[in-house]
């Protein structure tokens, strides 16, 4: 590094103690996102718990649960917010330890900027270099958003993170740095791949029939996309290119067959464009210093103008329910929070937009409590208190097990017909009853 960036880091090095004496009570402090967790910095500030009350911590998806939280679990002196819920947010919001802040990931930015005070950035970011930048790494997301608004910005430095190039917004320079704070460089949490059941590869057959050659994937994190992407790295598709959030392991394979080139894409062609990423070493390694790869902040990945540039767009996300409407609920059981709106309303509507593009939701068609009790995931209606993720206007396909639902232009009653059936044959009978019951099916429609 040259000798003015050397002085300006040494002069901003501080230890964590004397990081998290700078937040103050009723401050908003802001944590990095997903796997990027400012553990030294966490650390520090459970240490002052007794000092400050009225502090709130935030970040998108926390990976392991906080330990200004573990060191005060009655809340009495810190509030824990995610803007997306992954599974330790959710177990601490069944104890009432967390709350959800709900927001759609490409308004996130905006939505920052307009209404959210941030008075302390916790910033993870890989070791500082030769001309100055901290690098976001695994995770550019709102990162600038944050900046824009935080009082005082704390970077935790681990050299562990990947240098993940733009793209755009994926650097920070120390002269916009308030404070350095050196880690130990612990090794970045993975996430290994679900491992995908049989319904998974039913269901994957059916999506893996709706691309094409040339199509720009959107993948998320769970068995099913892992099958999707084993089945694309098997077959003859060719030329794919990549605009998706979350960059996972399966990408890393679908690159390495040859089956990603991006050649085919209108926009960042050649590039596999994405906002985060999260998985195991395999895809932290792939990134570092990876010119295939572009990081950029969630207002331009997820903003469905931007997206639908690019022709055939193929989003694939979950659901936990679908109704006779075409509502999807995605995050909640009831209203118990179990996820969070994330991109999946984004991609699904920036699909649509795309020339030739394809937005699926894709479910089981059951689902099994511990008991043995078997549910249909396709439903009359949503469940009491649960959240609709995609309203019934935006949603285009739905796929299940059973087969493949096209809903954009239908009427209700088409809907339903369509819906019932790639529902399991067990619940077609009921499911009708109680489409006829609800005045959205018409007996003389039905199909023999």
């Amino acid at each position: 590094m040259g000798e003015f960036e050397g002085n300006l880091y040494k002069s901003k090095l501080i230890s964590a103690e004397r990081a998290a004496e700078l937040v103050k009570s009723g401050d908003v402090v802001h944590y990095s996102e997903f796997v990027l967790f400012p553990e030294t910095l966490d650390a520090a500030l459970a240490r002052r718990v007794g000092d400050l009350h009225d502090v709130t911590i935030r970040s998108t998806c926390f990976m392991r649960v906080p330990e200004v939280v573990k060191a005060d679990p009655a809340r009495e002196h810190f509030v824990m917010e995610d803007y997306h819920f992954g599974t330790f947010s959710r177990r601490l919001h069944d104890r009432n330890m967390c709350n959800y802040i709900p927001i759609t990931y490409h308004l996130g930015p905006r939505t920052l900027k307009k209404y959210v005070d941030v008075d302390v950035y916790f910033l993870s970011a890989g070791a500082m270099d030769a001309r100055g930048y901290f690098n976001f790494g695994l995770s550019n997301s709102v990162s600038s958003a944050v900046i824009s608004k935080a009082k005082k910005i704390i970077v935790e430095v681990n050299d562990k993170i990947p240098y993940c190039l733009g793209g755009n917004q994926e650097s920070l320079h120390i002269s916009r740095v308030d404070y350095i704070v050196e880690s130990e460089g612990k090794p970045l949490m993975e996430i290994p791949p679900a491992k995908p059941t049989e319904i998974d590869r039913k269901i994957s057959q059916h999506v893996l029939a709706e691309i094409e050659d040339g199509c720009c994937l959107q993948l998320g994190i769970g068995g099913l996309p892992n099958v999707v992407g084993a089945m694309i790295a098997e077959s003859d598709l060719k030329d794919l290119g990549v605009h998706t959030e979350m960059l996972v392991d399966s990408y890393v394979d679908l690159y390495n067959s040859r089956k990603i080139t991006g050649a085919r894409k209108t926009l960042d062609a050649y590039k596999m464009s994405y906002t985060f990423a999260m998985g195991t070493n395999k895809v932290y390694e792939f990134l570092h210093n990876n010119p295939t790869c572009a990081s950029y902040p969630v207002n331009y990945i997820n903003d469905p103008r931007i997206m639908a540039m690019n022709d055939r767009v193929i989003a694939i996300n979950n659901a936990m329910e679908v109704d006779l409407y075409g509502q999807a609920c995605s995050e909640s059981v009831g209203p118990a929070q179990k996820s969070g709106t994330g991109g999946q309303l984004d991609f699904i509507f920036g699909a649509f937009g795309s020339h030739g593009g394809k937005g699926l939701i894709c479910l089981s068609s059951t689902r099994t409590e511990k008991d043995g009790t078997v549910h249909t995931r396709i439903r009359p209606s949503i469940t009491p208190g649960s959240i609709v993720t995609v309203p019934r206007s935006i949603i285009h396909y739905v796929v299940t097990e059973y087969g493949t639902a096209q809903l954009k232009g239908k009427s209700t009653w088409q809907r339903a017909e369509a819906l019932i059936n790639i529902a399991h044959p067990d619940f077609r009978d009921e499911l009708i009853r109680e489409a006829e019951a609800m005045k959205i099916w018409l007996r003389a429609n039905r199909t023999a």
